[in-house]
């Protein structure tokens, strides 16, 4: 299947759907950019800039800013850019004014809680014979709508869409890989964002460079073993979506779940460490140990965070753990 290269539909206008919907746009596509807030529409095609996510990023002239998710019905393919949990009901609404063979390109990073469901298998749910695909890699809004080089990876069972869909997302400062192995992106994208809650949680406690570059390395072999027993390939995880996300999340403070574990690791609550934001790997946590331990999956790393989240643990007290597991062979 051959697509369009314009338009190109953005649902969600927050800081990574505006620095998608930008890079779009320097890509050589028109871009509708869909929001729930008409109040929010008007004032972005006023002013030019989404101040409340992405302060001083100016958007391109190419894009067109709405609230009325009609005008993503003619658009050749539509990023969905809202929070992992509300990935159900936005492609309900969606299929509502999307023709069926309008791909779906997933860009939140999670599993679905309750049902334990992987996000495209949501959207497949819902949009039975609809093609999907989802996108994923080592990628900070700011440094996309800054035009700084990055890259990222699209995945899609069908090969030739894959193709198609990362051409027209590729541009000269963002460089999108293609692969079919749906499955280990969107694992990647999901599990790190739980591991970065446990490096954060190790510099806030002030363990050293040492602790973290550990964790960052054993965490990766949870990572592995996780998607290698649900069909990912590991491949797909030495890649953008996998190593390079994970390195990129588990290192900066300008990653949400990184800078949540961190303040879990200067001592506050939950609740105060979230600030009132969405963390998505807070979020995750649950899903992602409950199907670990599904199929017997040694997550420990895992495990630990969803220990201190459920108030369970101290951080101390899953270092503790960890530091005092049984000595065995690296793998």
């Amino acid at each position: 299947m051959t697509i369009a290269v314009e338009p190109i539909g953005i649902a969600g206008a927050g800081a990574w759907g505006t620095a998608l919907a930008n890079a779009a746009a320097i890509a050589g596509n028109d871009v509708i950019l869909w929001m729930r807030s008409a109040e929010q529409a008007k004032e972005l095609a006023d002013t030019r800039t989404n101040e409340r996510f992405l302060p001083g990023a100016r958007l391109l002239d190419r894009i067109v800013p709405t609230a009325d998710l009609t005008q993503l019905a003619a658009c050749s393919a539509v990023l969905l850019v809202t929070p992992a949990q509300t990935t159900r009901e936005m492609t309900a609404a969606l299929s509502a004014v999307l023709p069926q063979e309008t791909p779906l390109v997933l860009c939140a990073k999670g599993i679905e809680r309750g049902s334990g469901a992987f996000l495209c298998d949501v959207v497949e749910e819902v949009r039975p014979g609809s093609p999907v695909a989802v996108l994923s890699g080592p990628s900070f809004a700011h440094d996309v709508v800054r035009g700084l080089p990055t890259a990222v990876t699209l995945a899609c069972r069908d090969s030739a869409l894959a193709e198609d869909l990362a051409t027209a997302l590729s541009g000269p400062t963002l460089r999108v890989y293609h692969r079919t192995d749906m499955r280990g992106v969107e694992i990647g994208g999901a599990a790190k964002n739980v591991l970065a809650i446990a490096c954060g949680a190790v510099v806030g406690r002030g363990l050293g460079e040492s602790a973290k570059a550990a964790l960052i390395a054993r965490g990766f072999a949870e990572l592995l073993r996780f998607a290698r027993a649900y069909g990912g390939e590991a491949e797909t995880l030495m890649g953008l979506s996998g190593l390079g996300d994970l390195v990129l999340t588990c290192s900066s403070a300008q990653s949400r779940n990184f800078s949540f574990g961190q303040r879990l690791g200067l001592g506050m609550s939950v609740e105060a460490a979230s600030g009132g934001k969405l963390v998505e790997g807070a979020t995750t946590a649950s899903a992602l140990v409950a199907l670990a331990k599904a199929k017997n999956i040694d997550m420990p790393i895992a495990e630990a965070v969803e220990q201190i989240l459920s108030g369970a643990w101290s951080v101390d007290q899953a270092v503790d753990a960890l530091m005092n597991r049984p000595i065995k062979s690296e793998h």
